[in-house]
């Protein structure tokens, strides 16, 4: 374990200080005739605290100095992706169901709901339902005339007509999910899981060419490895676009996977953390608190591994903490994330209309340092 995290480390590093290599790495690129886009200034130190982004440090600071005792926030600042120039509301809802547990009615009243109270973010795949939820969030934006209200991102390479990440695919995806969208442009486009078929340069390569075309505005990944952040990072240097985001599973039931070199490196860059699953599949709501609870669902099926002693303890402490802030337990499982120095919006998702409220109360939720103590222990 010591020489991973050893590893880590030194690899983070290496992603800070690649500017350095990039002339070598410049030298040996193709020339491309295409003009480049101007990178983004880097924030500044003032601009990164406010957003809740961290800076590249020396080492990994977890938790959020900031953090207080005192009561909710009565005004919730939005956080900036990365080094975009975007800045959303920080709960990102998913719409993975979208067409699946919520049917098209459902899913309208559940985004009138989530831009009632401030949501402007919506995380959504071209793979989800077979691109219905896309299909879904474009009518009720056309409808609501909101698209220029909305920060829409969504993801390529799962679906079954465009598998993976080659030039071909990639773009027709997008063409695709344009039209299901009913939108000229997509604000973060994910690279919904690494393709170790396609070299990375050659995605990149195409999606600079889909930003320079006004398709894309942004580029972020979903579900790659450290090495890939930084490999992309080093390709960055020579020219190709940024990841200014990234995605991976984490929330109170699943921290090792991203809390060694992920969350090294994503500090490193710069990176926003956009957790899914932050509800670990709805078991952090509390609806699954015994074997009796669960049902045949794909959902209640994945919460399932987590109906056990360990599990159980998490539920406790959250059912403390939540009944001390008068609040759902959902809420407090959001706000410990929200806490963290990388995270910039938890991705959750909503079935129900009523259930957007716990998610989007977590933006304004104070954890005291003891509280995320509590949480950090029993989650070990």
């Amino acid at each position: 374990m010591a020489d991973s995290a050893a590893a880590a480390a030194a690899a983070a590093a290496a992603a800070a200080t690649d500017v350095a290599a990039a002339g070598s790495a410049a030298a040996s690129a193709p020339t491309r005739t295409v003009a480049r886009r101007k990178a983004p200034a880097a924030p500044s130190r003032r601009e990164l605290a406010r957003s809740g982004t961290a800076e590249p440090p020396t080492g990994v600071i977890d938790v959020d100095p900031a953090i207080e005792s005192t009561g909710p926030l009565s005004i919730i600042a939005k956080r900036r992706i990365g080094e975009s120039d975007m800045a959303v509301y920080p709960l990102s809802l998913g719409a993975s169901v979208f067409g699946w547990t919520a049917d098209g009615d459902t899913s309208f009243a559940i985004l009138d709901r989530f831009a009632e109270l401030g949501g402007d973010f919506i995380d959504t795949a071209d793979s989800y339902v077979g691109g219905r939820s896309e299909l879904l969030i474009g009518s009720w934006m056309r409808e609501r005339g909101n698209r220029d209200r909305v920060v829409v991102a969504t993801k390529v390479g799962r679906h079954q007509e465009n598998p993976g990440l080659g030039s071909v695919s990639i773009v027709r995806a997008v063409e695709a999910s344009l039209e299901r969208l009913k939108t000229d442009h997509i604000d973060l486009l994910y690279f919904h899981d690494d393709d170790p078929e396609t070299p990375l340069e050659d995605s990149l390569a195409t999606a600079e060419w889909l930003i320079e075309s006004g398709k894309v505005r942004y580029l972020a990944a979903s579900n790659f490895s450290a090495d890939r952040l930084i490999e992309a990072r080093i390709l960055a240097s020579a020219g190709l676009p940024k990841f200014v985001a990234i995605q991976n599973q984490y929330n109170l039931m699943h921290r090792t996977e991203f809390e060694s070199a992920p969350r090294i490196v994503a500090a490193a860059q710069g990176l926003a953390v956009m957790p899914y699953y932050a509800l670990a599949n709805g078991f952090l709501t509390g609806k699954y608190r015994t074997k009796s609870d669960l049902t045949a669902g794909a959902r209640s099926v994945r919460a399932s591994a987590y109906v056990n002693r360990r599990g159980q303890r998490v539920l406790a402490v959250l059912d403390r903490i939540a009944a001390e802030h008068r609040v759902a337990p959902a809420s407090i499982a959001l706000a410990w994330l929200l806490a963290k120095r990388t995270i910039v919006a938890p991705v959750a998702s909503a079935s129900r209309p009523d259930q957007v409220d716990a998610l989007m109360a977590a933006a304004g939720i104070r954890l005291t340092r003891s509280q995320m103590l509590d949480l950090d222990r029993v989650s070990e």
